[in-house]
């Protein structure tokens, strides 16, 4: 069965409760009955044997967990006589033995239901009599992973979500990101490691600290399997959200992962791996959203430990915390002396900018590139996520950078490498394909500036486009065509985000024009300053600050000075100013003769009109 059969199979159970709940209700009964016929299919090749082996244990008087875990072949077991098959054998009693059923099974399986609050629904189905109708159509699909394999099964639970969530009018890219973009973010983070992606029996470790339903731990771990079948990648995460946390801990249960590495709760306010660290790590936080539920205990972090706890750079502004899990990642990173960290995180635009000099956002960016950790920034196709339509970026930071990228950060504009989707899901119209994987992944790792050369036919149709490395020639124009040239890689100093935000001021004057001197103290015959022609200038680091004074200043205002009390450093990433490529305006003439020609068949329309 493909994964749209699938879905939509699982989605006709909606039929079934349409009347009884309503349609934001849907989920609770269909995403844990999806998980539990998913497991009860893994443990039935090894069900009589666990049964078997649940007997003899007993009889000896000893705790049979470890036994039946083994036995099981996986991570899990259910101990009871029942599956979900039997569990119909008795359509009297079908709640009574469906919530035995779900006692028999391991403790950490009994979690992943309690966070569904499964219980619930099935009391409220078996009231509505619908209970039976619903656990026999799941008990009729084989959702084996010999069947249905775990990619699947992710897009599964991924596209059932976002219909849940648009059923409630909910958002639906809080729960997970497009595996493209996680395709992409894993190549990133890979794409320099050859140890990991060549020797056997290499182990690394990886975390996502919004973990959803766990998307990009899967990919990351399917992409390492499939260059090296000999490494292990140990998987670690946090969610807040419950359903998704059970379906994160039911798929890293069949995959054999330890579950006790996926923790539950707001990973700001209650770190769930305290004293952790890792080899690598992915996110995507909410876009935008503020954190004013966690201000409290964030804040007390900040101020009381510094930066010997996850804040210490500076806290960003209320209205959005996505900067608040970046810093936390960089607290989780693997110190370089061990082999170091790298991870990809996607962001919004205001990361790049918002905030001027000395403000919380300005002093994270400032943290960040004069610890020399970004790597790369990364602009993604707008339309590109489910839930909105904004410009994101794929920040890559290490503390393990190569010699060739050491002081520097690359810039790629990827924004023009995406397909069109065959049909738009929410506010997703847009994905990358393999070919726009490659070339970005590709320019990550050649870390040197390129150019976009797009090659217009004589009617200034696009009918090529090609990646320029530098000192490469551009390609040669058709007849009567053109070639435009865009950048798309370039590398900077780290120090060229950096500037000097100095205060100017102007001296205060009486009625008379003159000059007010201080009369006591520090000031005592100098000049006041007016408060009302106070202004201020960012001057780059690079530059010398009297010399930019004395050029930009001066000439203005030849009584003005620096107050360098006052004086601030500052760091943004105005990224899309590195890439504008101005467009010069047509020849008067050609503007004249189409304004003419259009003036003309005016004139004829009115005079038709007169006639």
């Amino acid at each position: 069965m493909n994964q749209q059969s699938l879905s939509a199979f699982i989605w006709s159970v909606a039929d079934l409760l349409r009347g009884d709940y309503k349609p934001a209700d849907y989920g609770k009964v269909i995403l844990p009955f999806t998980v539990l016929r998913r497991l009860d299919c893994v443990l039935a090749p090894t069900k009589a044997a666990v049964l078997e082996e649940m007997k003899l244990r007993e009889s000896q008087g000893m705790n049979p967990d470890a036994f039946l875990r083994r036995k099981s072949g996986v991570s899990f077991y259910n101990a009871s006589p029942l599956d979900l098959k039997a569990v119909l054998g008795d359509a009297a009693n079908v709640g009574m033995n469906l919530t035995a059923y779900l006692q028999g099974f391991s403790p950490e399986v009994r979690d992943v239901f309690a966070r569904f609050e499964f219980h619930n629904q099935v009391d409220r189905l078996d009231k509505a009599k619908l209970l039976y109708l619903v656990a026999e159509k799941f008990a009729g699909i084989d959702l084996h992973p010999t069947k249905v394999s775990n990619m699947q099964m992710g897009h599964v639970f991924e596209e059932l979500i976002r219909k849940f969530a648009e059923a409630s009018n909910e958002t639906a890219g809080d729960h997970f990101t497009p595996r493209e973009v996680i395709r992409l973010m894993v190549n990133l983070v890979f794409v320099e490691d050859d140890e990991a992606l060549t020797k056997p029996g290499i182990v690394r470790t990886i975390y996502d600290p919004t973990a959803g339903t766990g998307g990009m731990l899967s990919v990351a771990d399917e992409h390492l399997t499939a260059q090296n079948p000999g490494a292990q990648l140990t998987m670690f995460g946090q969610e807040l959200n419950p359903e998704s946390y059970a379906i994160c801990k039911a798929d890293m249960l069949i995959k054999g992962q330890d579950v006790s590495n996926i923790a539950f709760g707001n990973t700001l306010s209650e770190d769930g791996h305290v004293g952790r660290q890792f080899d690598y790590m992915l996110a995507n936080p909410p876009f935008g959203v503020e954190w004013k539920k966690v201000e409290k205990e964030v804040r007390k972090e900040h101020e009381t430990l510094g930066f010997a706890g996850r804040f210490g750079p500076g806290l960003p502004r209320v209205s959005d915390g996505s900067l608040l899990f970046l810093m936390h990642m960089l607290s989780k990173m693997r110190p370089e002396a061990q082999g170091g960290c790298r991870f990809a995180i996607v962001l919004n635009g205001s990361p790049l900018f918002t905030g001027g000099a000395g403000s919380g956002e300005s002093e994270i960016r400032r943290y960040l590139l004069e610890n020399d950790l970004v790597e790369a920034i990364i602009a993604l196709p707008t339309d590109m996520f489910f839930n909105t339509g904004i410009a994101t970026y794929v920040w890559v930071i290490s503390n393990r950078k190569p010699a060739h990228r050491k002081g520097k950060l690359q810039l790629i504009d990827g924004s023009s490498f995406w397909q069109k989707m065959r049909k738009s899901l929410g506010s997703k119209r847009k994905e990358l394909g393999e070919t726009d994987i490659a070339a970005l992944t590709r320019l990550f790792g050649e870390a040197e500036e390129a150019q976009l050369a797009t090659v217009l036919n004589a009617d200034g149709k696009e009918i090529a486009r090609e990646i320029i490395w530098e000192d490469e020639a551009p390609p040669q124009a058709p007849a009567g065509g053109k070639v435009k040239l865009a950048p798309l890689s370039r590398v900077f100093p780290t120090t060229a985000f950096g500037y000097r935000t100095i205060t100017v001021e102007r001296p205060l004057r009486d009625e008379r024009g003159n000059i007010v001197l201080g009369q006591r103290g520090a000031a005592k015959g100098k000049p006041q300053a007016d408060s009302s022609l106070r202004d201020t200038e960012n001057v780059p680091l690079a530059e010398d600050v009297e010399a930019y004074f004395k050029r930009e200043v001066l000439p203005h205002a030849p009584d003005a000075w620096i107050d360098h009390a006052k004086t601030k450093v500052g760091y943004e990433v105005p990224f899309n100013r590195h890439f504008y490529v101005f467009e010069p305006p047509r020849p008067l003439p050609e503007i004249d003769a189409d304004l003419l020609v259009v003036t003309d068949r005016i004139k004829a329309m009115i005079e038709g009109l007169a006639a």
